[in-house]
C-alpha cells in the first residue's frame, strides 16, 4: 500500500485529484486549513488541519503518510496556493505560494518522501497577467520558452518551480511540477467558453488553453508513478482551445508576428505537451467539443 499527502485537498481540482488516487488503491493524508469546508463523506479520510507554509505541519502529514503506507512509497501533491494576483494583494500572494512551496517539499525531503508533484501554471510564461502587449516569442510554446513575468502570481510560480529544482539536488528527491492552465469542467468550463466567445482576444495571454479536472487530476496520478528522476517542468493542457475559433486564424488575428515552429491545424492547442506524453506517459482524453462537459469523468486505475 502506498499513500500521497494532498495539499489543498478541499479545492475544485484537490477534491478530484484526491478521489482519482483513492481510486487507483492509494491513501491519501489531506493537509486542510481549518476554515476549509469538507463535505460529511470526506470527514473519515486522514486530515492534518494547518496551513502549507508550516514546516511542522506538513511533516505531521507525511509522518501519517509513512504509516499509512505500511512500508511502501510515500508521495506528496501539493496544490495548496493563492491562484491569481488578484485574490489577494500582491505581497501577500508571492510570500504566501513560495513560503508553502518550500515548506511542503522541505518537509517531504526531510521525511524521506522520494516524489513530490506540484502546481504550477501556464502563468509563470507572464502572459496572463501582464501587459496586454507581451507576445510569446514562438508557438506552440513549451517549456524552454523563457518566461516574462510580471505580477506576484506568476514570480510565485516561477520560483516554485526553481524551488523544485534546488530540493532535488538538496534531497535527491524526484520533483515534478505540472505547468497548468485554466483547469474546470461543469459550468465552471461553460463561463470560460462564454468569455472566449465574447471577446477571444481577452484571453491571449493564457493562449486559450485549459485542461479537463478529470484529466488534470490524471496527470498528478501519472506524475507519482513516472519512472522519470531528477526535476521537471512539464506542461499538461487539452488537446483543443477553449475558443470557437480554428487555432490558425486566432494565431493570425491575435499573434500576427509570432512564429509558429510546427504545424497546428483545427482548434488544436497552442501549449506544447510532448513532454508530458514523453516524461508521464500523459495525453488530456477530454475536448470540450467531443466529450460530455457537465462533469467529472469518475475517476480509473488506466493510464
Amino acid at each position: 500500500m502506498s499513500a500521497v499527502v494532498v495539499t489543498g485537498a478541499a479545492g475544485m481540482l484537490g477534491r478530484v485529484v484526491v478521489g482519482e488516487l483513492e481510486a487507483s488503491g492509494r491513501r491519501v493524508v489531506r493537509l486542510l486549513r481549518p476554515e476549509d469546508e469538507v463535505a460529511t463523506e470526506e470527514v473519515a479520510q486522514p486530515t492534518v488541519l494547518g496551513d502549507a507554509t508550516d514546516i511542522s505541519v506538513v511533516s505531521q502529514a507525511c509522518e501519517i503518510a509513512h504509516r499509512l503506507a505500511g512500508g511502501g512509497d510515500v508521495g506528496v501533491v501539493h496544490l495548496a496556493a493563492m491562484p491569481s494576483p488578484g485574490v489577494r494583494p500582491q505581497d501577500r500572494v508571492f510570500p504566501n505560494n513560495t513560503a508553502a512551496t518550500y515548506a511542503v517539499l522541505e518537509a517531504a525531503g526531510r521525511a524521506g518522501l522520494r516524489r513530490a508533484v506540484i502546481a504550477s501554471s501556464i502563468s509563470a510564461l507572464g502572459f496572463a497577467f501582464g501587459r496586454a502587449d507581451l507576445r510569446p516569442e514562438f508557438v506552440p510554446v513549451d517549456e524552454t520558452h523563457p518566461t516574462y513575468a510580471e505580477d506576484a502570481y506568476a514570480l510565485s510560480k516561477v520560483t516554485d518551480e526553481a524551488t523544485a529544482h534546488m530540493m532535488q539536488r538538496r534531497w535527491g528527491m524526484d520533483v515534478i511540477a505540472l505547468r497548468l492552465p485554466f483547469v474546470g469542467h461543469g459550468q465552471r468550463l461553460d463561463r470560460r467558453l462564454a468569455e472566449a466567445a465574447a471577446d477571444p482576444g481577452a484571453l491571449r495571454g493564457d493562449l486559450w488553453g485549459w485542461l479537463h479536472t478529470a484529466d488534470a487530476a490524471r496527470a498528478f496520478r501519472l506524475a507519482l508513478e513516472a519512472s522519470t528522476s531528477g526535476a521537471h517542468v512539464v506542461t499538461v493542457a487539452a488537446p483543443d482551445t477553449v475558443s470557437e475559433i480554428p487555432t490558425p486564424e486566432l494565431l493570425a488575428r491575435y499573434l500576427p508576428e509570432v512564429p509558429v515552429r510546427a504545424p497546428l491545424e483545427g482548434f488544436s492547442t497552442v501549449l506544447d505537451c510532448h513532454r508530458a506524453a514523453s516524461l508521464l506517459g500523459f495525453t488530456a482524453e477530454h475536448g470540450w467539443r467531443t466529450h460530455d462537459r457537465s462533469g467529472v469523468v469518475p475517476a480509473t486505475t488506466r493510464s
